[in-house]
C-alpha cells in the first residue's frame, strides 16, 4: 500500500500498525477469509473518533420518555391548518361560500321583498376578488357567491341581520353605478332644449322648442339637407315615432362624415331634446331606439386586403 500521500501522523500510524500484526505467508493471505469488516478509519486511537462523530441520539420510549434522560415527558407540537378547506385547491373561495350558505339556511325564514323591490347592488367583479383572495376562481364558481349574495340582499330591510349587512358591505363595490343618475337637460328662457348625439363621425346638436312642426337643418328645409327619404324619415324619427311633429319646432347643425351618418346622429339629439320637455316618454323613446346610441363603426382597411375584410382573387397559376 502507498502511503507517500498520506499526512506524516496517519503514516506513522499504519507503520505501527503493520509492525504489531503478525506476517503470515502468502499463500496463507490468499486463502485466509476476513472474519470482521476492516476498519474505515485512519485513526488508532477511540478518542479522536468521538469528536469527530455526531453525538447520539436518544429515541424516546413508548411513554414518551428517552432512554437515556430522566424527567418529564416531551410534547411535540405539529402545524395545524386554519381551516379545514386548506385541503382544497381554492381555501379561501371555499371558506367565503360555506359561510355564505351557512348565512343563508340561518335566516331562510326571514319575509323577503319582491324581486324588483330589492335595493340595487353593485358587486365586485371576478378580477376583483381574484386580487382580493390571490386564488384563480372560475367564473362560474364566482357566480354561486353573486347568487347567494342576491338571495341574501332580498331580505326585507326592517329585518335584515348586522351579519348579513356587513357580508353585503364586502362583496359589493366602493362606488355604486346605479346611483349615478344623468344630468337633466336644461331648458332656457327662450323655451329651447339642446340635445347633442354622434352616430360615427358625424355629430348633431338640436334645439327644439313648442311650436308648429318647423324643421331646419344647417339652414336649410328638411328635403334640401337630405335627398333620400330614409335620412329625411331617420332626422325627425322621434317626434314622429311619439306622435309630436307638429307640436315642436326643430333647429339643428350636423356636421361631419356622410348624410346616412348625420340623419342618425340628428335622431339621437332629437331624442334627447324632446326627453327634456317631456320625461314621461322615455320608454317610447327607448322602444324606439332614440336614446340608446349606436356605437358601430367603419372597420378598417386591413395591409394585403382590397377592403376591410375583402380578399383579393387567388390565382393558382
Amino acid at each position: 500500500m502507498k502511503t507517500s500521500w498520506l499526512p506524516v501522523s496517519l503514516r506513522e500510524g499504519l507503520r505501527c500498525a503493520y509492525s504489531n500484526q503478525p506476517t503470515l505467508p502468502r499463500t496463507l493471505l490468499r486463502n485466509r477469509i476476513p472474519l470482521s469488516s476492516p476498519s474505515r478509519s485512519f485513526t488508532t486511537t477511540s478518542q479522536l473518533r468521538d469528536s469527530i462523530a455526531a453525538p447520539e441520539i436518544n429515541f424516546p420510549d413508548e411513554g414518551g420518555r428517552e432512554t437515556g434522560e430522566q424527567g418529564p415527558p416531551k410534547f411535540y407540537a405539529r402545524l395545524v391548518p386554519y381551516s379545514p378547506s386548506y385541503f382544497t385547491a381554492q381555501p379561501s373561495y371555499t371558506d367565503n361560500l360555506l359561510h355564505l350558505q351557512s348565512l343563508l339556511r340561518k335566516y331562510s325564514k326571514l319575509p323577503v321583498v319582491q324581486p324588483g323591490e330589492a335595493p340595487r347592488v353593485a358587486w365586485r367583479s371576478l378580477m376583483e376578488y381574484r386580487d382580493q383572495t390571490g386564488e384563480a376562481v372560475r367564473s362560474s364558481k364566482y357566480h354561486k357567491i353573486v347568487e347567494t349574495l342576491h338571495r341574501l340582499n332580498h331580505i326585507h330591510p326592517s329585518v335584515m341581520p348586522p351579519d348579513v349587512k356587513e357580508v353585503i358591505n364586502i362583496y359589493k363595490r366602493d362606488i355604486n353605478p346605479h346611483e349615478n343618475l344623468a344630468k337633466p337637460i336644461p331648458i332656457d328662457s327662450f323655451g329651447r332644449a339642446l340635445g347633442v348625439g354622434r352616430r360615427k363621425s358625424s355629430v348633431a346638436r338640436a334645439y327644439l322648442v313648442e311650436g308648429t312642426g318647423e324643421v331646419l337643418i344647417n339652414g336649410k328645409t328638411l328635403a334640401d339637407a337630405f335627398g333620400r327619404h330614409h335620412d329625411r324619415e331617420s332626422a325627425i324619427w322621434a317626434l314622429k315615432a311619439t306622435d309630436r311633429i307638429d307640436k315642436y319646432n326643430l333647429w339643428a347643425l350636423v356636421s361631419g362624415g356622410g348624410t346616412t351618418g348625420q340623419a342618425e346622429a340628428l335622431t339621437l339629439a332629437v331624442g334627447k331634446a324632446l326627453l327634456s320637455h317631456e320625461p314621461a316618454l322615455k320608454p317610447a323613446l327607448r322602444r324606439a331606439g332614440c336614446v340608446t346610441r349606436d356605437p358601430r363603426r367603419v372597420e378598417r382597411k386591413k395591409p394585403g386586403h382590397v377592403k376591410a375584410r375583402k380578399m383579393p382573387a387567388w390565382v393558382k397559376r
